[in-house]
């Protein structure tokens, strides 16, 4: 409408429409808008669109109706529609902000409802942690996506020795995804540190040391696992080297470096895993050469121990998986619930209210357990430890069923 734009589209009415634009886009209703600051020129060409007898002072208050009833008869148009014509497409403020709201609320749902998440209560302060500290640059779209990559990584973890620029690439497509001083790095070591009940790394070599714990560049020669009763019964030096140790009643420590060539020992049906190396010296003792297929995670496991279980699950084993009833041994059986596969092996709120005493260490900080949540309660209301020495001689007992070839 070249007419239109010839006459109202001059510099002395600017302000007029560009007030327009800004209220109309709100997304609310307008009757009338304010402007402030008017110089001379401006002021007599408001006059004269309106057919005023006088001019208006520096601030004016301008009714869209009287707008409309002076553009209509001239232009066919209202002055909604000339604003938009003269500054550009109407934005719909009100609708943007509740799209927003929304995104950002569905963003925070889809964090606490993550399966990650949801596998590791212990992530429950990082996702809190990561809402507290709002959207990266306003978007939830560009939140969700390094969310989503951290999210993948801690999926992935532990690795098997990769370097972490490997790692990147594997699960980001970006080799320097997690680089130093990028939001995915910080975002995992954080969560590493969470699932670990600790405080987050401060310095490089706190960091490198995280990434190694978590199976990253980690020497595949000194990361183990301590194993008993497993009987392969394959020729290569892994199988015959397993099947050699239980034969002489011993448990078998196994490389990462091993596992990696040879895979896992096959054969078993069922697989039983403590927390405690205890356990293992325990089972040996009593079962000698009958002693049931047994892996122990040595506390935290490595990334050899997840590697081990990862592959026999794989291979249809079932894995059970016992540890001690105390904040860090729930937050460790989690662990190794989400990241293996692994059924709780008398785990239960039952189990530890059976075994319970007075005058046992505190527990302390108590997570969820994702696979009873009666456990933690339980370990809340006691206040005691019950660890897995102080049941022994149950997980013996349950065991024995499993002696001999039963793999």
């Amino acid at each position: 409408m070249p007419d239109v734009r010839a006459r109202y589209d001059i510099p002395e009415l600017a302000p007029l429409w560009r007030v327009l634009w800004e209220r109309f886009s709100s997304g609310r209703a307008v009757s009338s808008v304010r402007l402030r600051g008017l110089e001379p020129d401006q002021s007599a060409a408001l006059a004269d669109l309106l057919g005023l007898d006088r001019l208006p002072g520096v601030d004016a208050s301008v009714s869209v109706r009287a707008l409309d009833e002076a553009l209509g008869p001239a232009t066919g148009l209202t002055a909604r529609e000339i604003a938009e014509l003269i500054v550009g497409r109407l934005e719909n403020r009100a609708e943007t902000r509740l799209a927003a709201t929304n995104a950002r609320a569905e963003l925070w749902v889809w964090l606490d409802e993550h399966p990650v998440v949801r596998a590791e209560p212990a992530l429950a302060g990082w996702a809190a942690g990561i809402r507290r500290g709002g959207l990266i640059g306003g978007s939830a779209a560009r939140t969700r996506k390094v969310i989503a990559q951290a999210l993948s990584v801690l999926a992935a973890l532990p690795s098997d020795g990769r370097p972490l620029s490997t790692l990147a690439g594997d699960v980001c497509d970006d080799t320097h995804a997690l680089d130093d001083g990028t939001r995915t790095s910080a975002l995992v070591l954080k969560a590493l540190a969470a699932i670990h009940d600790e405080a987050p790394p401060q310095n490089a070599e706190e960091r490198r040391a995280c990434w190694e714990r978590a199976g990253v560049e980690c020497d595949a020669l000194s990361t183990s696992v301590l194993t008993a009763g497993f009987r392969p019964g394959g020729t290569d030096p892994l199988s015959v080297t397993l099947q050699a140790w239980t034969d002489a009643g011993h448990a078998a420590v196994v490389t990462l470096a091993q596992l990696r060539d040879f895979g896992p020992p096959r054969g078993a049906t069922v697989v039983h895993v403590v927390e405690n190396p205890a356990m293992v010296a325990m089972a040996t003792a009593r079962f000698r050469s009958q002693c049931p297929p047994l892996v122990t995670t040595s506390g935290w496991p490595n990334s050899a121990a997840i590697h081990l279980l990862r592959r026999l699950a794989e291979s249809g084993a079932q894995v059970r998986y016992h540890g001690d009833f105390d904040g860090e041994g729930v937050r460790i059986a989690a662990h190794v619930v989400a990241r293996t596969g692994a059924q709780p092996w008398a785990m239960s709120a039952a189990d530890y209210l059976a075994a319970v005493r007075p005058g046992r260490p505190d527990p302390g900080n108590i997570t969820d357990a994702p696979w009873d949540p009666e456990l933690s309660e339980a370990m809340r209301g006691h206040r005691a430890t019950v660890s897995e020495e102080h049941v022994a001689e149950q997980l013996l007992t349950d065991l024995a069923a499993f002696r001999g070839p039963h793999c």
